[in-house]
């Protein structure tokens, strides 16, 4: 299993490439092999404050640019990234055990990202306000926020990457983007195409280091005015906590549990193979994955079967441009692929069975974070697999009889962000759209657009990604009324 190495990539500070002010680095780990891929630059305090200083400047210069010119620098970076795609993809393969073809979707997203944003920004419409005295005309305007700060997960590193940048440059914000410590290669890149195309500086600074020394200054200082992120529940809390030196608008999309819901009514065969998808794809590593998989009891045996025999096909393994059959590879980390069997033996020991997989590949190198994919069956409210997100291919599934005690079910989690239903009575869809406390529902099927809205509920979040709404997380309004 042969790995590529990236060499060393800098910070993109101020339109510039820079070494960490410390000089230091942090390797980038390949979790198919264990085997050191390249080494970034690892950002520290002064480089955090660095970054600060050089958004405002960014902010002041893009914030005047009109809509117009804001556009085709977004599309000349688009343009970019699409020349260097296969390189970028590949960077993902290696760093986070993405597949090839999983990889599209982060190039996609990011791409449409840059196109999209700036026609939904010229889209929106002034508000015009009644008088009802007839004395005055009052309008509401948009303008950009100010700096924004974006932290990132390390599942989709340029998909994440689309959903905030497009949004922030097309609004006018001037915007610093943290990408995870454990898959910051491919954004790093972004940063080098970004200098190659001579993007104005400061509109994007590129970091990554340790929270203590880059994420707290930063959210402690009172000069960004947006801070975003995509990750866990429990790292939002303490950014909200953190940021609270000065009043910011904040944006967030955190931790999901997803119900599944297969009635006996179902159209079988589709939710079986969006059950593997939901599940399996890139390692389980999705917010929306499938996360609490309940079946009508009529039909759970002969799921439960089917399930087991197409998950026993999936290909695991290094997804790289070659190895197009591969569908499955690695847990991002050693760490999460050990809290895999954790989950498994907790539900084992309360009465769960494990249907298929919770072993270590043995044809695979055992320096890499390798797991099968895993079904356990009959987990209950007092399993970790019920109460907490997976965020890997382990897979948990329970039965059940009726509507109530399923929406009950569905219900009882800290989480509302993506729930899936599948039935084909329609009092039950209406029921269910009205009753799902999550704000994604999706029915028979699955979409995902950049066009589409994308947010949760409870300690899922606050706002949204994708769609026009995202905008709202980098503007603010002024109402502007005169006097007839």
């Amino acid at each position: 299993m042969k790995t590529q190495n990236f060499g060393y990539k800098k910070l993109y500070i101020d339109g510039q490439l820079v070494d960490a002010a410390s000089g230091e680095r942090d390797d980038v780990i390949c979790p198919a092999t264990g085997e050191v891929i390249a080494q970034v630059a690892k950002a520290g305090k002064a480089d955090a404050l660095k970054a600060l200083e050089s958004s405002q400047k960014g902010f002041k210069y893009w914030s005047k640019l009109s809509l117009g010119e804001r556009t085709k620098w977004m599309l000349k970076l688009r343009d970019a990234i699409l020349e260097k795609s296969d390189e970028l993809r590949n960077a993902m393969v290696h760093e986070m055990g993405k597949t090839y073809a999983g990889s599209e979707e982060d190039i996609l997203r990011l791409t449409e990202a840059l196109e999209y944003y700036p026609n939904a920004m010229q889209n929106l419409r002034e508000e015009q306000i009644p008088d009802l005295d007839n004395s005055h005309t009052h309008k509401m305007i948009s303008k950009p926020a100010g700096v924004a700060i974006a932290y990132l997960a390390w599942n989709f590193p340029l998909l994440n990457v689309g959903y905030k940048i497009g949004p922030a440059l097309a609004s006018g914000c001037s915007l610093i983007i943290k990408p995870s410590g454990i898959s910051p290669l491919s954004t790093y890149m972004v940063g080098e195409i970004m200098h190659s195309i001579n993007f104005p500086a400061g509109v994007v600074n590129i970091i990554a280091g340790p929270s203590s020394e880059v994420a707290t200054p930063m959210t402690t200082s009172k000069i960004p005015a947006v801070i975003t992120m995509i990750g866990s529940t429990q790292t939002g809390q303490r950014i909200i906590a953190d940021s609270t030196t000065s009043i910011k608008k904040l944006g967030m999309e955190l931790g999901g549990n997803a119900p599944f819901i297969v009635f006996e009514d179902a159209d079988f065969d589709t939710a079986l193979d969006l059950a593997i998808g939901l599940r399996f794809g890139n390692t389980g590593q999705i917010c929306v994955a499938a996360n609490r998989i309940f079946v009508h009891k009529n039909i759970y045996d002969k799921f439960i079967k089917a399930y087991v025999k197409k998950a026993s096909e999936i290909k695991i393994g290094f997804g790289t441009k070659e190895n197009k059959d591969v569908f499955m590879g690695p847990v991002a980390t050693r760490k999460d692929r050990d809290r895999m069997f954790d989950l498994v033996d907790d539900a084992v020991s309360k009465g769960a069975i494990l249907e298929y997989g919770g072993k270590i590949p043995k044809d695979l190198p055992q320096e890499g974070n390798w797991i099968e994919p895993t079904i356990v069956s009959g987990i209950t409210q007092e399993m970790d697999l019920f109460t907490k997100e997976t965020f890997g291919p382990v897979a948990g599934v329970m039965s059940f009889e009726t509507d109530d005690e399923v929406l009950e079910l569905a219900n009882d989690t800290e989480f509302g962000l993506a729930s899936y239903i599948f039935t084909n009575n329609h009092k039950r869809i209406e029921r269910f759209t009205e009753d799902l406390e999550f704000g994604e529902i999706q029915i028979n099927g699955v979409k995902y657009a950049i066009y589409l809205p994308h947010g949760g509920f409870k300690n899922s979040g606050i706002g949204h990604d994708c769609s026009h709404l995202a905008l709202e997380d980098y503007l603010v309004k002024k109402r502007v009324s005169t006097a007839i």
